[in-house]
This record gives C-alpha cells, sequence and structure tokens, in this order.
C-alpha cells in the first residue's frame, strides 16, 4: 500500500496506526470478542479486537473494533467482509468514541446508503462534507482532474488514489513545455470520485507539492 500523507498527519507510523489499520463494524450483540476475531481474522493478522458496551449494564452495543497489523489487512476486511457488518475505517483514538458512534449510527442507518458498497461513506468526514457539496451544488462526476507544477508519477498516483475503492484508471499526462503535472483519475461510482477529491484535493505529494483535484464532465447525470 502506498501511503501519502499531508503536514498535518503526523508521522508515518501514527498515520498507520489511527487511520489505516483499526476498522469499525456493526455486529450482533450476541457476539464476543473471539466471535469478532473468528469473523475477521481471515484477512489478516489482528493485533487486538474489542467490544463497545453499555457503562452501566455491561451489554454489548453491537459495535466493534478490529486492529490489524498492516493496512492492507484493514482495507482487504473492509472490502470482503459481509455488508451486515458496515465496516469502515476507525476514527482515530483522539476523536471520543461516544461522538463517532452516535455519527456512525446515524449515517449508516440512513436509508439512502443502505445499498451503497462504498463504506467510506458512512464515516461522518464524509457525510459532512457531502452536505457541503450540495449547498454549493457543485457540479460531480466519476471521473476526477489531478494538476501538479511538478511531473507525476503514473505508478505513484495510481497507487495513491486506489486507497479509495472503485478506481478504474489513472492516465498521467505530462507538458514537456512547463514540466507541470497532469492526470485524468476515473472511478466505478460518484460516491468514489467525491471522497478521493475530498481526501486528496489539498494534498501534499509530493511533500512541498499540493494536488489540485477538480471533477471532470463525464458525460452522466450528475443529480445521481
Amino acid at each position: 500500500v502506498f501511503i501519502a500523507q499531508s503536514r498535518a498527519s503526523g508521522s508515518h507510523r501514527d498515520l498507520e496506526d489511527e487511520e489505516l489499520t483499526r476498522i469499525f463494524v456493526m455486529i450482533p450483540k450476541t457476539y464476543t470478542e473471539e466471535d469478532l476475531r473468528e469473523k475477521f481474522k481471515m484477512y489478516g493478522d489482528i493485533e487486538y479486537c474489542s467490544i463497545i458496551k453499555n457503562k452501566t449494564t455491561g451489554e454489548s452495543k453491537g459495535l466493534g473494533y478490529v486492529r490489524y497489523l498492516k493496512p492492507s489487512q484493514a482495507a482487504r476486511a473492509i472490502e470482503e467482509c459481509d455488508r451486515s457488518y458496515r465496516a469502515i475505517l476507525a476514527e482515530p483514538k483522539n476523536k471520543s468514541s461516544e461522538s463517532f458512534e452516535h455519527d456512525y449510527y446515524s449515517n449508516s442507518m440512513r436509508p439512502e446508503l443502505r445499498g451503497n458498497t462504498l463504506p467510506f461513506c458512512m464515516q461522518p468526514e464524509f457525510c459532512g462534507f457531502e452536505k457541503a457539496e450540495t449547498r454549493i451544488q457543485e457540479p460531480v462526476s466519476k471521473r476526477l482532474s489531478v494538476v501538479s507544477r511538478l511531473p507525476l508519477i503514473q505508478e505513484q498516483l495510481f497507487a495513491l488514489f486506489d486507497l479509495i475503492p472503485g478506481l478504474e484508471y489513472c492516465d498521467v499526462q505530462r507538458d514537456p513545455h512547463t514540466n507541470s503535472g497532469y492526470a485524468v483519475i476515473q472511478y466505478s461510482t460518484a460516491a468514489s470520485a467525491i471522497y478521493a477529491k475530498y481526501k486528496l484535493h489539498g494534498f501534499e505529494y509530493p511533500p512541498g507539492n499540493r494536488l489540485t483535484v477538480i471533477f471532470l464532465e463525464d458525460g452522466n447525470d450528475s443529480s445521481e
């Protein structure tokens, strides 16, 4: 997994610890930590599992965390586990668990998201961005334009945007006169493209070079 990070993300290890190796799942209230481990061990080496319980009664809330040793294992679990688990990457520990649980419940229960196959759509930060996009009515599509003042490397840019599920193609071009970089990215769904733009617009890659990510017209109805 190719990991790029912004200046504010902290160290490489911190990024892996807080954002890329822990997943948050919805589980039956009868599950024990051993049940949770058994269901998710097929995707990689598990460091620990924990079930969120009611502080007063000690009963399970039907939510849990699974921490893997590698980001690639957490990504595989999100992609391949049963949709009923509604698996997403967990918020960093510095965000209160109560706030995250509330956001997770409210967003994952929205009717329009029940059939969505993109787990990142249920992240609180994504849903907030989605509302902001609706307010300004920016045209959206499945295709993105990436502009950089430095040349872009095909393999590395592909790996960066492939962190968001649904990448269909990445075409890197180069202006021989200005030495700047330009690429066209396309995802299988507009939701994936929206999330990619949200996470990677302004991203520093390589360090000190901010990427500009905008939507490109793809000929489809943007209202969908």
